[in-house]
């Protein structure tokens, strides 16, 4: 099935603290905190922009339209995958520019893999890891605890030329990484991007620097460490640095430790060298 095509997204331009986005038909402003750096574009440029968000101190914000004209959803292409884009209440616009350049190693990697390869999407929001990794031939697994979210990755998927097989869970991670286990099933590939913070349905609290290294402990039970694997760990928490991030992952994984890449997940920007920093990875592949 073919489609038409997509505008892309570009960043811009960023600087005191904000960033300047053409994301598909709209030019857009977003909050970029550290981008301590004054812009590089004139400021009539920035004065183009259709759209503002600007957070408040209860950790939304505020969308802000010339003449009130918000759209409910587009369209745009980035990272070689189409994406239904949509402004939120929390200033996101459903799918992380800087994840990019993972895509691309994830396709790098099953490209390598043998055919078919099984991979989990854990934390997996709108499906760009899911839609690279089935795309490339994987047999995938996406999961998210919003039924809503996982709807609007459905969405992505019909807009691909070349979807691949997925399927859907709507359920807590690790509860289902523990049913896993119990079942005996593998994997040979895993991608988790945990929150920061957050709430379960019982209420018990999650905060990554006390769950880390026990959720990495039970994605490792579930990866078929007998032929070749990967695994990528993405972060947007303060406090953890590429360096920080890749120890954690090497705690688990100490025999393949040598083989731990790490670094800064960045956004680069429009017909210069400069790169926006957006958060950090760690990541193992073992052929």
């Amino acid at each position: 099935m073919k489609h038409s095509k997509h505008p892309p997204y570009i960043l811009l331009d960023s600087g005191n603290s904000r960033k300047l986005e053409q994301a598909g038909a709209y030019r857009i402003i977003r909050p970029a905190l550290n981008a301590f750096w004054k812009p590089s574009l004139p400021e009539s440029e920035w004065n183009k922009a259709d759209a503002e968000f600007k957070r408040d101190s209860g950790g939304g914000g505020t969308w802000t339209w010339k003449n009130g004209r918000r759209p409910d959803d587009w369209t745009l292409s980035w990272g070689g995958i189409n994406l239904y884009v949509k402004p939120t209440q929390f200033g996101h616009l459903g799918f992380f520019a800087e994840q990019a350049p993972n895509w691309d190693w994830l396709r790098s990697c099953i490209s390598r893999m043998p055919t078919h390869p099984k991979t989990l999407n854990l934390f997996a929001y709108s499906g760009g890891a899911t839609l690279a990794m089935s795309s490339a031939g994987a047999e995938t697994c996406h999961l998210d605890a919003s039924g809503g979210i996982i709807e609007w990755a459905k969405k992505n998927q019909a807009l691909a030329q070349n979807p691949g097989k997925i399927r859907w869970i709507c359920d807590d991670a690790m509860k289902f990484v523990g049913r896993e286990q119990r079942r005996g099933n593998r994997y040979n590939g895993i991608v988790l991007d945990p929150p920061s913070f957050g709430r379960g349905a019982q209420g018990q609290v999650w905060k990554i620097e006390d769950g880390i290294e026990n959720m990495l402990l039970n994605c490792r039970k579930i990866l078929d460490m007998e032929n070749p694997y990967f695994i990528l760990l993405s972060c947007h928490s303060q406090g953890f640095s590429p360096i920080s991030l890749g120890r954690c992952l090497g705690e688990v994984f100490r025999e393949d430790a040598p083989l731990i890449e790490t670094g800064e997940m960045t956004i680069p920007e429009h017909n210069t060298a400069r790169l926006l920093p957006a958060g950090i990875y760690a990541r193992i592949f073992r052929k």
